[in-house]
């Protein structure tokens, strides 16, 4: 069946029960528009939610929301494979930018959180270790674009407690950092 709303919302698929069940279409006024499962009204199942600004999202849904695995895919070409709960990156998954720049790791509420890897062709370093709320924080390891390297402690971003940095003709200081 077809179900056009007044505001130009439209559902074209399969019904059941007086409600969206099975296959369908959801097109919203603004072009965003959803293919994929239905069940009790809701998305929930495999499906492809192409947004009005050209992002897209490839993958599972559940109780009308992304969850479960899938791909994100911004209009810019930047893209996220891996867990979602609620709607938000969660779990396992990997987030690479058009530049070469990627990470590899546990996300939290769309952030880094855990452990992670972050690589970064374009700028020369890399970061791998604790994160918390998109932050280094606790134990990990930066090399720096001209190869110097600190081993320690993190804290909101920064180099915080014990460890060591090593210059790339060996020096090497090893002691607290604040």
């Amino acid at each position: 069946g077809t179900l056009t709303w007044s505001d130009g919302e439209k559902y074209v698929g399969e019904y059941k029960d007086g409600g969206k069940n099975g296959y369908g279409t959801l097109t919203f006024p603004d072009g965003t528009k959803f293919v994929g499962e239905w069940k009790n009204g809701k998305k929930n199942g495999q499906g492809t939610e192409t947004y009005s600004d050209g992002d897209v999202y490839v993958g599972e849904y559940k109780d009308g929301g992304r969850n479960g695995q899938g791909t994100y895919t911004w209009s810019d070409g930047m893209k996220y494979v891996g867990e979602f709960k609620d709607g938000e990156r969660n779990g396992q998954g990997t987030k690479t930018w058009t530049n070469g720049d990627m990470y590899k790791g546990e996300f939290k509420d769309g952030k880094y959180d855990g452990q992670g890897k972050y690589t970064s062709p374009y700028y020369g370093e890399k970061y791998e270790g604790k994160w918390k709320e998109g932050k280094k924080h606790g134990q990990g390891t930066f090399t720096y674009p001209d190869g110097e390297k600190y081993v320690g402690k993190w804290k909101n971003g920064k180099r915080n407690g014990q460890g060591t940095w090593t210059s790339t003709e060996g020096e090497k200081y090893v002691g607290v950092w604040k």
